[in-house]
């Protein structure tokens, strides 16, 4: 018996079926056969060209009313080069494409550290593994962590940086936009988040011989403020609308933007952050890239105020950021959401 391969993409090489680690209960698979897939209108796609404009608030309002009905919008016309988002798909591809020995590198199954490799979600914890290796990087500020960063591929670092940066310029946009449509002074989410976090993953979902008996990442909501979602051409992602699953397809040069819990608390439910989660199938690798656009852990989290009144209590409770990340790391995504540990009694 040779010793165990720590990630999925060297372990399933010429898999003819699903180890049963990966195997989903009955009760618990895509059933990817009731899924709907809307070309393109499963959610709102928001052109932001006019964001910074004299029709700002036609933009802010639409962004508005995504988040209320949606919880996800789609979003072109976004001010980041075509070239900064192919080299970040073309160096992340690269990276999963290294021998073994050097990826493993990077390898840690510690939450704890700023960059790592590692496969499904958490591996301490889970009782059933997930279809994804993947690569986490802490990436703000970036003069902190960019030293940690792989240095291969070579051109690693500096595509990742750029992204980087361009995903960040875009957050801030996103969030002043969601302050204002609810009716916040457009800094107020900006000051809430304390220093301000950033960290992304490079989810490498390797082709899988019976997709319908596993997920790539089951139903969850993001614990986060925002997250921006890059993706190659292969469709993975579904989003809960209603009841049901909608496949949201690639759009090129598109990215994908949900709200997280942290949203949900700010605006006193007003806003809700939804589950989602991906799925794989047996014909292609699919690669994802969300960045996580968060408070630093300090920043104490809780309702707006100003959103607060007689006809609308506070429903959450203030706390620490960092309590809410250790709490929703450590349940995994087996519970889909960790806000109801952190509700008012009147809620």
């Amino acid at each position: 018996m040779g010793t165990r391969k720590p990630l999925l993409s060297d372990l399933i090489c010429s898999a003819s079926h699903v180890p049963s680690n990966y195997i989903r209960p009955i009760s618990d698979r895509p059933n990817l056969d009731e899924v709907q897939s809307l070309q393109g209108d499963s959610i709102p796609l928001i052109d932001l060209q006019h964001l910074d404009g004299p029709d700002r608030s036609t933009v802010i309002k639409e962004i508005g009313q995504a988040c209320q009905n949606h919880g996800f919008f789609q979003v072109k016309n976004h001010g980041i080069p075509e070239a900064v988002i192919h080299n970040m798909l073309a160096v992340s591809r690269g990276f999963f494409k290294l021998p073994e020995s050097e990826r493993l590198k990077s390898y840690s199954d510690d939450p704890l550290k700023t960059v790592r490799l590692s496969t499904s979600f958490n591996v301490k914890t889970e009782k059933v593994s997930n279809w994804r290796d993947f690569l986490r990087l802490h990436c703000y500020p970036l003069e902190d962590y960019i030293h940690e960063w792989p240095s291969n591929p070579p051109s690693f670092r500096e595509d990742v940086a750029e992204y980087c940066r361009n995903a960040r310029g875009l957050a801030l946009r996103l969030v002043e936009a969601i302050s204002e449509s609810l009716g916040l002074e457009r800094e107020y989410i900006d000051r809430a988040l304390g220093k301000h976090g950033q960290h992304m993953a490079i989810n490498y979902y390797p082709p899988c011989p019976q997709p319908q008996l596993t997920y790539g990442l089951p139903a969850h909501a993001d614990p986060n403020v925002i997250t921006i979602l890059l993706q190659d051409d292969v469709p993975g992602l579904q989003v809960l609308k209603n009841g049901h699953w909608l496949a949201v397809n690639p759009i090129p040069n598109t990215f994908i933007v949900n709200i997280g819990d942290q949203i949900q608390v700010l605006s006193n439910d007003r806003y809700k952050s939804v589950l989602h989660r991906a799925v794989v199938n047996c014909n292609k690798e699919r690669i994802s890239i969300p960045t996580f656009y968060c408070p630093s852990p300090d920043a104490l989290m809780g309702p707006a105020p100003q959103l607060i009144d007689h006809h609308h209590p506070a429903l959450y409770r203030s706390f620490p950021y960092s309590q809410y990340y250790h709490n929703f790391w450590n349940r995994g995504l087996a519970t889909e959401t960790c806000l109801d540990m952190f509700r008012t009694s009147s809620s």
